[in-house]
């Protein structure tokens, strides 16, 4: 009795600003202005399959790249002395006390036609080069303001893996690559799992990256959102089906990493 009571607050809260906000965006997703059952919201975002797709794939693409940059990182980081351990957490999370629009502006300033990036470039001849408003612009804002997301789950895993189990295994004669795939990854894929999470929802769902660094022509499924419920093309029933969409797919797109991560630990 006494641990139920301890957790209604919890439950309160999940009702409150969980529950009934997901209620509200599956009403108005199915339903008219006037209240009406309709299925036309749902069938209408068909129109925008090209921005989810997009956006599917470059929060796939961003997501990836982090996980490549990160894991040295987290392995490198988690070997060094607690000390040094501390000082390094304090210089990867010291981005993130800046203000995200600032740091997405930062980056505006960087690669726009006349930035620094074109004007080094020009110092061997080179460019100007097209690097703002471009595919490959919102994708580097993903990996650059998410990427300390993909890092900490990651170092948190392996600073708990014991070194004698690496030392063991190139003792069996495992070369890098064996103890990468056969012993890094598979305990290391909590992290992976998490990190993976926690880079690719928010880069699915971004807009401000897409709008400073994409410019009109890269929106993505945070931009069509917020058009709805904020632009001239105010249509909030809509606006509730391309977030009811949207959420599913990430849910699919979980629920498929979830699967490999028990199947991976299985085979361990």
């Amino acid at each position: 009795m006494k641990s139920k009571l301890g957790a209604s607050p919890y439950l309160v809260w999940m009702v409150a600003f969980v529950a009934v906000p997901l209620a509200i965006v599956v009403y108005f997703a199915f339903t008219t202005k006037d209240g009406a059952f309709t299925l036309e919201n749902i069938m209408g975002l068909g129109a925008y399959t090209t921005v989810f797709a997009r956006g599917i794939l470059q929060a796939m693409l961003a997501t990836a790249i982090c996980l490549v940059v990160a894991f040295p990182i987290g392995f490198f980081l988690s070997r060094m002395a607690p000390a040094h351990q501390k000082m390094m957490q304090m210089l990867i999370m010291l981005p993130m006390w800046m203000n995200f629009l600032l740091r997405t502006y930062a980056w505006m300033t960087l690669l726009e036609r006349n930035g620094l990036i074109n004007r080094f470039l020009g110092l061997f001849g080179i460019g100007p080069l097209q690097m703002i408003n471009t595919g490959g612009a919102v994708v580097l804002g993903m990996v650059y303001n998410y990427l300390p997301f993909m890092i900490l789950p990651l170092y948190t895993i392996m600073v708990k893996i014991d070194p004698s189990v690496i030392e063991a295994a190139q003792d069996l004669g495992c070369n890098v690559f064996h103890v990468l795939g056969k012993v890094l990854v598979p305990l290391a894929m909590p992290g992976i799992t998490t990190g993976i999470t926690m880079v690719f929802v928010p880069s699915i769902s971004t807009f401000i990256i897409s709008r400073m660094l994409g410019g009109g022509a890269n929106l993505l499924p945070g931009d069509l959102i917020e058009l709805q419920f904020l632009g001239n093309s105010y249509n909030y029933n809509l606006g509730s089906a391309m977030a009811l969409v949207l959420m599913v797919i990430v849910l699919l797109c979980m629920s498929f990493t979830t699967a490999d991560t028990e199947e991976m630990e299985a085979m361990v």
